[in-house]
């Protein structure tokens, strides 16, 4: 499992010098992407480099919980009614549709949705900073934050497992 370190750079120079001291800290090179304005990702920041995601993961995930809950709910109360002739594997097919639909669904919503560290480093970002993210073991944590910090991009309050990044 990867954990995600957020720094802060005041511009590209810095945030360059901010990867080139994580590379040397051990940070594999792909796990290391930036974040910023999207008037700055445009002129400045390499493609390759970019933290794109969205949010379509996690909900996807959450909307399939929700979506099986509510599978069980329902079938349970059909298994309740005498009326409706529903056996266990009916219920089950309730179940899986359900976890299906609500997946799908909050997939569409959270495709619209940013990503979790931009969304929590709004502010930094609209004040024209770039966003440094490195992913990775965290065995090389402490190192990656002192190289990165020595390279004078500012470590963010964030502690966070990106196994869904």
């Amino acid at each position: 499992m990867k954990f995600r370190q957020v720094f802060c750079a005041q511009d590209y120079a810095t945030a360059q010098a901010a990867m080139l001291a994580a590379r040397a800290a051990g940070a594999d090179d792909d796990d290391i992407s930036l974040i910023a304005r999207a008037d700055i990702e445009m002129e400045r920041l390499p493609n390759e480099r970019l933290d794109t995601s969205t949010d379509m993961v996690p909900s996807a995930l959450r909307g399939a919980g929700l979506g099986a809950a509510l599978g069980i709910f329902g079938a349970l109360i059909a298994l309740l009614i005498p009326a409706v002739d529903m056996n266990f594997a009916g219920a089950c097919l309730v179940v899986f549709v359900g976890a299906m639909v609500g997946a799908w669904s909050a997939a569409l919503v959270g495709s619209t949705v940013p990503n979790h560290v931009r969304r929590k480093f709004e502010r930094e970002i609209d004040a024209g900073n770039i966003l440094v993210v490195v992913d990775d073991q965290r065995e090389h944590e402490a190192q990656v934050r002192e190289a990165v910090r020595h390279a004078g991009a500012k470590p963010l309050p964030f502690h966070d497992a990106s196994v869904l990044s």
